[in-house]
Order: structure tokens, then sequence, then C-alpha cells
């Protein structure tokens, strides 16, 4: 798979132009109402609109559920697409004592998988295999994070005193969830009751979940900025135009990482973004 787009069974198109170029589109999972799809889409278009069904009619922001099908942009003015960065991003597991703090500050917090709700059973006998400590905003963009000041939301400063690596900035996230949601392939809603949302299909039955209430009671948890940070980049990747592209990421020992890296989709970012992943840890 090349892009996100080829599992949408939702494509935004420009009323104006309804054969033109896609606008965007979605992996419609459980849980998204036509509310949630306004908001969705109001992160990728910088326009005044709403939208229409494939049948002309107005669909409004309410809480009935999405329905697969295509839908229409109708504006008085012209479409915008929203050119905002998606940072790239792909599985990152760094090591050093920045991140050993920080891992054990999440799994001291969580124990258990943020998302799924599995518990961390042999945690009191020092086994924490198939679990791991995930940050929200990515270490690897550390100058990202200084220059526009999110260390603001911060309250608990890490051990080593480097707020990205606050146990705010983190979840302890069962380790394939771990993989899908460094690759914005699943986020959680803030402004939606803590909703899961799972932008590829989805095949755990999480999409539409919400947090539970430890996670909401837990005055140590994720900030909501943050979160809110994570969902909006996940949206710009899997729904924007045709989509971020989904990168490999199994490297088996003695195979050419760099040769596929270099050969693939964005080949500048995601070396720089392998760089900074390793070299984060430890500087």
């Amino acid at each position: 798979m090349s892009n996100r787009s080829l599992g949408r069974n939702v494509h935004i198109y420009d009323a104006s132009d309804p054969t033109g170029p896609v606008l965007g589109g979605l992996v419609l999972n459980s849980g998204v109402t036509n509310a949630n799809f306004y908001s969705m889409v109001d992160i990728i278009l910088s326009s005044i609109y709403h939208l229409q069904d494939a049948g002309g009619s107005q669909v409004d922001r309410d809480d009935h559920p999405l329905q697969p099908g295509n839908y229409y942009v109708v504006t008085d003015g012209s479409i915008s697409i929203n050119n905002e960065i998606c940072l790239t991003r792909t599985i990152s597991l760094g090591t050093g004592t920045r991140v050993a703090s920080f891992r054990n500050a999440v799994r001291d917090r969580d124990r258990r998988c943020i998302i799924t709700g599995k518990e961390a059973v042999n945690a009191d006998l020092g086994s924490w295999r198939g679990f791991e400590a995930a940050h929200i905003f990515p270490l690897a963009y550390e100058h990202n994070w200084i220059m526009d000041e999110y260390d603001r939301w911060i309250t608990i400063e890490s051990t080593d005193g480097g707020s990205i690596n606050s146990v705010q900035n983190g979840m302890l996230l069962r380790a394939d969830i771990h993989g899908m949601f460094d690759g914005y392939e699943v986020s959680i809603n803030p402004d939606d009751g803590y909703k899961i949302v799972c932008f590829l299909r989805d095949g755990d039955g999480i999409a539409g979940r919400h947090l539970d209430q430890r996670f909401r009671d837990d005055p140590r948890r994720p900030v909501d900025q943050l979160l809110r940070w994570h969902f909006r980049q996940a949206v710009l990747a899997n729904m924007r135009l045709v989509g971020e592209p989904i990168f490999e990421v199994d490297f088996p020992p003695g195979s050419d990482m760099i040769g596929e890296i270099l050969s693939g989709p964005k080949a500048g970012e995601r070396m720089e973004y392998e760089l900074f992943s390793r070299l984060a840890g430890v500087t």
C-alpha cells in the first residue's frame, strides 16, 4: 500500500467539480458521526462550506452515524486545502537514560494499554513484554517542541528535566497499537469524550470506544493539547487529498534498510526522522 486512500469508503469532492480530483476521504469505522466528520473536514479545508451527500441533501452537523459514500463541499467562495505540514513519523523506540526515566514513569502510572485497556498482568514480576511507552509528540522532533513552546502545557517535569519526556507526553500502549499510533493510524479525540478513532481498518474493535475513567481521573494523564495535536496530525495524514505514504517498518537483520528507505516515498524526511529518533534519546 503506497498511500492511505486505497481503503476509503468515504470520498470528498468539490460540488462545483464533482468529477474532479478528490479533496480527501476516510476509511469509515465505528463511532464516526456527521459532526465528527465535519470537525475532521474542518482540519483539511480552509474554507467556509457545508456538505451535501450524493443525493444533493445537506448533511447536518449532528450525532447521526456517518454513512459510506461520496460527499460534496458546497461553498460560495473557493476551496482551499490546508497546507499545514504533517510531520513524517514511523515506529520509534528510543534508548538512553532520558527515555528510560520516561518509560518508567509511564509504566508506573498506566500499568495497562491506554487504548485497548489490556492490563500488564506480569508487571509485578518485572515483565512488561508486549507493552511500550509511547511519546504523543515524538522525541525526534524535540526542536519543534522547543520552537513551538509545547512545554507550556507541561506541569510535571521528567526526572532529567526535559519536558518532552514528561509523563504527560506519554502513554503505555500495546506494542502493535504503539506502531499504529506512531503511524497516525489510530488516535484519540480529546474533544469528543476521548474517543478512539481508527483511520485504517479496525481489526481490534476499538474504534468508537472512549478512554476509561481511570485515565480521566488520573492527574498525571497526558494533557489534552498534545492529544489534540496528534489527532490533528492523524487527520492530515489520512484524510487530506490521497493521504500520506505508509512506510515499511519491518527490516529483518541483513536487509538493506537504508536502501529501502531511500528508494521509498519521502526519503529525505524519513531519513531525517530515523536519524533524529536514534540520537534524541542520548543527547
